[in-house]
């Protein structure tokens, strides 16, 4: 028999978070092919002229595909010009 040994979540439910692309709140979490998937809600927009259809502002993102927005970069690290410029 194999045991896959799963890390507890980063996040956690309620908490903001950001990723490529925007913002949300994580509204729900499971494990899944050995690492954690969340469940984000977006904040909506306006409306569209067509109006709205289900669940539009929700997505399931890996956890590597997230990040916290008081955590993502040191704010007293100095980059060299190499670096700075290939972010």
């Amino acid at each position: 028999m194999n045991a896959i040994v799963l890390s507890a979540p980063k996040f956690r439910s309620g908490q903001k978070v950001e990723f490529i692309g925007g913002e949300g709140i994580i509204k729900n979490y499971r494990p899944q092919s050995g690492s954690w998937v969340y469940l984000l809600e977006m904040p909506m927009g306006l409306e569209p002229e067509m109006g709205r259809v289900g669940y539009e502002t929700m997505i399931w993102l890996y956890e590597v595909d997230i990040y916290s927005p008081l955590n993502n970069f040191p704010q007293n690290k100095m980059l060299n010009h190499e670096q700075k410029y290939h972010l």
